[in-house]
């Protein structure tokens, strides 16, 4: 790995601060939260830009909470960095989105196995056709395995990454005909980016909208109040 390329320009840890799993928010205030009520003896690892990014354990094992931003460029940035400049072993997401399915409602979990896109993400790579970003199975089987011993309500499936939260058109009829579950913004960079370094990613979200009934929630509601998606995410470590 990249070690004489650490710090970054977006992170300031030294090599050797971060864990080999990092579970990831959007708001770095998510992951303050997490990192004030599920670790143990957390330190800050990173500020820059506010992006808050704490080490300690959970249970006795090393992992590292941080923030990635919003959209796949930041994401991209981040997760990027991390696998490659870090040797970060595992990446899970833990966000929120907006369900496209009549049987999620607001506070149940998506497990997202696949991502569709409008992202030109993958474009870099340069592949001859079209590339499917999917998770990786073991923390997919682990996170149902893990919604079930809870007793969460949960769907696994696929999911839609835009990068428009604004959009002057709605598609979300021709999704929910492919029954793509729900629509968030992050899954496809996560996912390339696990798959070109050879690493392990899981994009875990809890339904904060419903894009066909208009369920809502508000904001600090989406910051503190969605645990049982990290409830998941943390027993994967």
């Amino acid at each position: 790995m990249s070690k004489e390329q650490v710090p970054t320009p977006h992170i300031g840890a030294k090599y050797g601060d971060i864990a080999k799993t990092v579970i990831m928010a959007g708001d770095p205030l998510r992951a303050k939260f997490m990192a004030e009520h599920f670790l143990e003896n957390p330190r800050l690892i990173n500020e820059v830009r506010n992006m808050f990014g704490y080490t300690g354990t959970y249970k006795g094992k090393e992992v590292t909470v941080m923030g990635h931003g919003m959209g796949i460029p930041s994401i991209g940035i981040y997760t990027y960095e991390l696998f490659n400049f870090y040797d970060v072993d595992q990446i899970i997401r833990v966000g929120s989105a907006g369900s496209m399915n009549r049987d999620l409602h607001i506070g149940d979990l998506v497990i997202a196995m696949g991502s569709c896109t409008n992202s030109n993400y993958e474009d870099q790579f340069k592949l001859p056709g079209r590339f499917a970003p999917i998770a990786d199975f073991s923390l997919v089987r682990g996170a149902a395995e893990a919604c079930e011993k809870f007793g969460y309500r949960y769907k696994v499936g696929n999911v839609y990454s835009s990068d428009n939260f604004y959009t002057e058109y709605n598609d979300t009829d021709k999704w929910v005909k492919m029954g793509v579950l729900c629509v968030e913004m992050e899954a496809p960079a996560l996912y390339l980016n696990a798959a070109r370094a050879g690493k392990k990613a899981l994009v875990i979200c809890t339904i904060s909208d419903h894009l066909l009934t208009g369920e809502v929630t508000s904001s600090e509601e989406r910051q503190t109040g969605f645990t049982k998606m990290m409830d998941v995410a943390f027993s994967l470590i």
